[in-house]
């Protein structure tokens, strides 16, 4: 198997659609911001500055066009404008050629005006669509949010996996999977090689082929991120590598190259903490939101994060109430703002002017701490507690998707977790408390209250009296004569 072959790069985000608009009233181009409730559209300028806040639409054939159509129909006043369709990596270049062909009407400029407008196709009976739509929106009824169907899915290939869709919808995972987004867990599969049978865990997501079918990708678990070679034509620094290795996150924006276009993609990069896979996600698909756990960012904030840097927040209030304060950066695996609590106890100010500087080797040491276990991502607090060397009890489930209950501890000097189930651990741990009960009355001449009156020396173990002497020697009662009567 080739190096390519056993390396192949998983591409960034899937190519999306910008929607412009002319009104016939105003003669001018905008671009779609939203659609209200009501039916009325927001625009924004067609600029560069503007281009987080266009409304970005999957490009594919179906999937543009029944957006639209939806799109169209709840417009208010559909026939006051016209709708024109670009790539959003050049929207801001076509707003501008397409507004100066409708400034200076020429028949070429009507060419190019028609090549980019999109005309709204014939509405289906409503009720009738509402009753096609019922199996496959389960969730929602705004299909506009899903990029795939259930009936789309080779449930065959799943079965072969070992996995079926009561079974996704079980864990809640079949709704991102129709979304586009991979599964925010590992999943055991099986897969039969016919003289044998492969099973490991992985992260599943559903990708459009070539010919238009729906296939099923199997993201497994690598040893180690792959960052010694060149991802779209990006090759990563040492200050990458880094960063990647410690937080996840590369911390600014690149330039990828697209394998078939040529076309240069604005992206940041993180690590898929589950499998190891470098994810990247295009800058145009970013979404800053406005307030974080209560504190409000202003605009140079957001702009730190949409370009991939770290940001220290202080003043935050977590869902207990209690203020915090925490390193937030966006991810692209996770596609969100991500708390990075490990890069928030040393060098502060340094944090808060985005200074991505090299850490002390303490917090080198704790980084390498995993933050998942078979599959169980640990929570804030257990994993706090988990790298800080302690042992902490967790709730995993085997690869039938039984649960199993256990206690695991992280080695900082050897890198590894130690697993153990609860009776190898009280196993493990009573006598060893009860020794150190034993050691401290015997040698260290300290007191316990079950044995303290006790004169005889203490057996390993021991904590309380063993016999009918030991006992009378505790509760302070004179021992009984073994003189011979008289």
């Amino acid at each position: 198997m080739s190096e390519e072959t056993t390396n192949k790069q998983e591409m960034p985000e899937q190519l999306s659609d910008i929607l412009l608009v002319l009104d016939k009233e105003k003669m001018k181009i905008q671009a779609v911001k939203s659609i209200d409730e009501n039916g009325k559209m927001e625009t924004v300028d067609p600029t560069k500055k503007n281009q987080n806040q266009f409304m970005r639409v999957d490009k594919s054939g179906d999937f543009f066009s029944n957006f639209f159509s939806n799109f169209f129909s709840q417009l208010k006043n559909p026939t006051n404008f016209t709708f024109f369709k670009v790539p959003a990596p050049v929207a801001a270049e076509k707003a501008q050629e397409l507004q100066k062909h409708l400034d200076k009407p020429t028949p070429e400029g009507e060419k190019v005006l028609k090549e980019h407008e999109v005309k709204a196709e014939p509405q289906p009976d409503k009720k009738q669509e509402n009753q096609k739509n019922m199996a496959t929106a389960q969730t929602t009824t705004d299909t506009s949010e899903y990029r795939y169907k259930p009936e789309q899915i080779d449930w065959d290939t799943m079965k072969n996996l070992g996995l079926s869709k009561e079974y996704l919808e079980k864990r809640n995972l079949l709704d991102p999977l129709l979304r586009g987004y991979k599964t925010n867990e590992l999943l055991p599969i099986g897969i039969n090689l016919g003289g044998s049978i492969l099973r490991t865990d992985a992260r599943l997501s559903l990708q459009q082929a070539e010919d238009g079918n729906v296939i099923v990708a199997i993201h497994g678990i690598k040893k180690e991120p792959n960052l010694h070679f060149e991802f779209f034509g990006h090759k990563f620094t040492d200050e990458d590598k880094k960063n990647l290795l410690e937080t996840g996150n590369m911390g600014r924006v690149v330039n990828l190259v697209h394998s078939k276009t040529g076309e240069l993609m604005p992206s940041i990069i993180s690590i898929d903490r589950l499998t190891n896979d470098v994810i990247a996600l295009r800058t145009e698909f970013i979404k800053i939101p406005d307030e974080i756990k209560g504190v409000k960012l202003n605009e140079e904030q957001k702009q730190t994060l949409m370009e991939g840097k770290p940001l220290y927040l202080e003043g935050m209030i977590s869902t207990k109430g209690n203020e915090f304060s925490a390193t937030v950066q966006f991810n692209a695996d996770k596609r969100y703002v991500e708390f990075l609590f490990d890069r928030s106890n040393n060098n502060q100010q340094a944090q808060k002017n985005q200074q991505n500087t090299g850490q002390s080797n303490q917090q080198s040491q704790t980084q390498d701490a995993p933050r998942t276990f078979r599959g169980k991502e640990l929570d804030d607090e257990q994993y706090n507690k988990f790298k800080a060397g302690q042992t902490i009890y967790v709730e995993l489930k085997d690869k039938k998707d039984q649960p199993y209950k256990g206690y695991i501890t992280f080695d900082k000097d050897t890198g590894k977790t130690k697993f153990e189930f609860p009776g190898q651990y009280k196993a493990r741990v009573e006598p060893a408390e009860s020794h150190k009960t034993q050691t401290a009355v015997n040698s260290e001449g300290k007191t316990n209250e079950a044995t303290k009156n006790v004169q005889e020396p203490l057996k390993s173990g021991q904590q309380r009296p063993k016999n009918e002497k030991q006992q009378e020697q505790q509760d302070n009662k004179p021992a009984k004569s073994k003189g011979r009567k008289m």
